[in-house]
This record gives C-alpha cells, sequence and structure tokens, in this order.
C-alpha cells in the first residue's frame, strides 16, 4: 500500500487572539507562505511523511486538521491537532508540520506579524 497526501487551502477566521503581549491573526493582507508555494509544500508532505504502519494495517486513512502559528521570523509554533483522525496518523502530521523549513512570514499593514494557518493533511492507503 502507499500513501497518498493530499492537501487543502488553508482555512482563516476573523479573529485575533492576544498570546505573549502578540497578536496572533486569522486573516492578514500577506498570508504567511511556505518557501516556494503550494507546490514545494506538498512535495516537502510526499517526501517527509511516513504512513503509520498500524494505520496502513487497519487501512485507517483521513483528514487531519493541523493548526499552529506561523511567527513573524517564519518559524512555526504551537503545532497542535484542530480534528483528529487516528491517534498515529495525527502524531505522524504533527511531526511533519513540526519538521517544516521557515516559511514567509505573513504581514498586516507592512509588518510582520503571528498567525495562525491550518493545514489539512490527508493519508489514504488507496494508490
Amino acid at each position: 500500500m502507499m500513501a497518498v497526501l493530499g492537501l487543502m487551502t488553508a482555512n482563516a477566521q476573523k479573529t485575533v487572539v492576544s498570546q505573549s503581549n502578540q497578536n496572533v491573526y486569522d486573516q492578514v493582507e500577506e498570508m504567511p507562505e511556505f518557501p516556494g508555494g503550494m507546490p514545494a509544500m506538498i512535495e516537502f508532505l510526499q517526501t517527509n511523511i511516513k504512513y503509520p504502519k498500524d494505520a496502513i494495517k487497519q487501512e485507517v486513512g483521513g483528514r487531519v486538521m493541523v493548526m499552529f502559528v506561523v511567527e513573524t521570523d517564519g518559524s512555526i509554533s504551537n503545532v497542535r491537532v484542530a480534528r483528529k483522525v487516528f491517534p498515529s496518523l495525527d502524531k505522524e502530521a504533527v511531526r511533519v508540520v513540526k519538521a517544516m523549513p521557515k516559511w514567509k512570514p505573513g504581514k498586516e499593514k507592512g509588518r510582520l506579524v503571528r498567525v495562525n494557518y491550518t493545514l489539512p493533511v490527508v493519508f489514504s492507503t488507496k494508490k
């Protein structure tokens, strides 16, 4: 069986949350971007995700929704699962997001800001 990953666009809301005296935005004028854009992110995920053996054995798949903050320096923080699928799939989605290189940070009114980002990571055992 082979893992096939799918990706959908990021979801955003219009609220602002205060954290460490710095706002974390859900929607900004310039959203954060993975280096090289969406095609590069898909390639990164396909190259780096290891489909857990227990999930393959049980033929479990689905869309894990991973939320995180893209910091002003492009680093990823506060990685968490917003929608769980299966424990080992959830853990693998978090692991690979934490392994991502620095992103191009988001901007609001010309200044770098912290931005919440939701990334769906799809696991499928079908070829």
